[in-house]
């Protein structure tokens, strides 16, 4: 029996039908922090009670169909706990927990960090103990540690530095004192406007002025920022880098203290801040289905991608053809069908469904997928390709390895080609080469997309986007259609000439152009553009800044 097995057969034996509630860690911010357990209990609860904070770092992996009763107005509140902050009413969410697990449902009650740093979830566990209501914690990263690790600040030298973990808002005088006269390393939870009355403390406590500090906002997100100080210039700094006083009382952040912290080697070590497009906003003209892998990829170099789809998918207007096609299909008329994108997979699916088919309908046939995302959507339908490319992902590189018809071992010379009304002559012409039979099929077809929302189409004419990858010369002429033209402050990144070339003759500036026509290499070329930006900056001792914080200032309208 697996460990997965007998945890979950312990769980059934432990609950029975009885309702129970799963205290859950769902770490700093990062959904990538989340422990396979977290995502395992996520997905057989049913239902989800999460602090606002973290409910799109959960939500995401629960079932479909979980009830989320709690919102971010249900007794909001703007304090800060001890690992993190709190929008949730201590009582409210313990209240809707424990209802629900007594009518007999699986609970997660989501907090931001770790439950055991998190003084709410301890009222709340110890409140299902005295009521009998069966409870397990499942720890998460805790804010206090996961943050500085992000912010490339260790905590601890090869010594074994002393670590005192404060909540700066119950912290008393004594604790000052104490963390004061200590040379321990202080990591503090509190907020950007008392950043600089918690130094205060500290000094007063009998820290000296010129101990290193370092603030972090928005830790383990591309939104994070980390400003580097000592108790007695950090009020100094923060001024110089304008931030302002929030009405709300400042963000929450993770400030660090001590001369052993090694917040003096984070120009060295701020691995996560220094990723080539840290914090950039790009622009995908691709639906989130085709940009899953590219998505995916840009992420991993710090960036927040934005996919705004550009064409829409329609049936053909003659469907006869494609129904000739798929009863041909049935009764032996081909030996391959090739897929060259997920949406021929969809259209071939519906017809199969229409027909009440399904994937047995592909037995003796071979069946030969574009790349990674056809191949996907064919094994959800329950079929395994038999043939996609080892190299470039695109009808090129399927043709690079497809066999030539040989009539010997080849029963049938006929390809069925199921694809869209615009796609190119390159797959078909090549197939024909090598001496097959094809029947090049009108799946689907492409139009143009409905405008995105109209703050989308702000941010994409007036700079709102650091970047927007072009992967063919229609995502030009759709994106600039359906949202305008993307500001000149934005980096325009193409996968090839002919994709620039009709970027150019619509009036943009092409920056970076892919050695390769494969979108993983143009978010390559991307990042290295980006790489070379930021250490460009770096070397003239400058801010590193994303393109969109380059903008000019809007001019204000002179009085009348």
């Amino acid at each position: 029996m697996s460990p997965t097995t007998a945890h979950n057969s312990t769980t059934r034996h432990l609950y029975g039908a009885h309702g129970h509630v799963t205290f859950l860690g769902a770490g700093p911010g990062d959904p990538g922090l989340l422990t396979l357990r977290a995502v395992e209990a996520l997905s057989q609860a049913d239902v989800l009670v999460a602090d606002p904070q973290v409910h799109d770092v959960v939500r995401s992996h629960a079932r479909a169909g979980v009830d989320t009763p709690l919102r971010v107005e249900d007794g909001a509140r703007q304090d800060t706990k001890a690992d993190g902050p709190s929008a949730v009413a201590p009582n409210g969410a313990a209240d809707i927990a424990m209802a629900a697990a007594r009518s007999g449902k699986r609970v997660v009650r989501a907090v931001t960090g770790d439950p055991g740093l998190d003084a709410d979830a301890a009222r709340e566990m110890l409140a299902c103990a005295g009521e009998g209501i069966p409870f397990e914690v499942v720890p998460g990263i805790a804010t206090g540690v996961g943050v500085p690790a992000y912010a490339g600040i260790p905590l601890r030298d090869a010594e074994g530095t002393d670590v005192r973990f404060i909540d700066a808002r119950t912290a008393d005088d004594r604790c000052w004192t104490e963390v004061g006269a200590s040379d321990a390393t202080v990591v503090v939870s509190t907020s950007l406007d008392s950043v600089v009355s918690v130094a205060g403390e500290l000094v007063a406590g009998g820290r000296k002025p010129e101990t290193p500090l370092t603030v972090t906002a928005a830790g383990t997100t591309t939104r994070q920022r980390t400003w580097s100080a000592t108790l007695g210039t950090i009020g100094q700094v923060l001024k110089s880098a304008k931030v302002l006083p929030s009405p709300e009382g400042g963000q929450p952040v993770i400030a660090v203290v001590g001369e052993r912290s090694g917040a003096a080697e984070r120009h060295r070590l701020a691995w996560f801040e220094s990723k080539p497009l840290f914090g950039w906003q790009v622009l995908v003209p691709r639906t989130k289905e085709q940009a899953e892998s590219l998505s995916d990829q840009l992420r991993s170099y710090g960036a927040v991608p934005a996919e705004v789809p550009t064409i829409a998918v329609e049936p053909p207007r003659t469907p006869q053809q494609m129904e000739r096609a798929v009863k041909g299909l049935v009764t032996g008329r081909y030996e391959w069908i090739a897929f060259t994108s997920v949406n021929a997979v969809k259209a071939v699916r519906e017809k199969f469904e229409e027909y009440g088919l399904d994937a047995r309908a592909f037995a003796g046939i071979k069946v030969a997928a574009v790349g990674e995302q056809t191949g996907k959507a064919l094994i959800e339908f329950g079929v395994k390709p038999d043939l996609m490319p080892s190299g470039e992902q695109s009808a090129a590189g399927l043709l690079d390895d497809w066999p030539p018809y040989d009539p010997v071992f080849d029963p049938i010379d006929r390809v069925f080609l199921p694809r869209a009304d615009i796609a190119t002559e390159t797959l078909v012409a090549g197939l024909i080469e090598l001496g097959w039979e094809v029947d090049d099929v009108t799946a689907y077809r492409t139009v143009r997309a409905s405008p995105p929302p109209a703050e989308t189409r702000e941010a994409i004419k007036g700079g709102g986007f650091d970047a927007v990858l072009f992967t063919s010369s229609s995502t030009v002429r759709n994106l600039v259609g359906i949202a305008g033209k993307p500001h000149n402050v934005t980096v325009i990144a193409c996968i090839g000439p002919a994709t620039a070339k009709t970027a150019e003759e619509h009036g943009l500036r092409v920056d970076v152009m892919s050695p390769e026509p494969s979108v993983h290499k143009l978010a390559e070329a991307l990042a290295d553009f980006g790489a070379e930006r930021r250490a460009e900056a770096v070397a003239a001792g400058d801010v590193v800044k994303r393109p969109s914080e380059k903008r000019p200032a809007r001019r204000r309208a002179r009085s009348s």
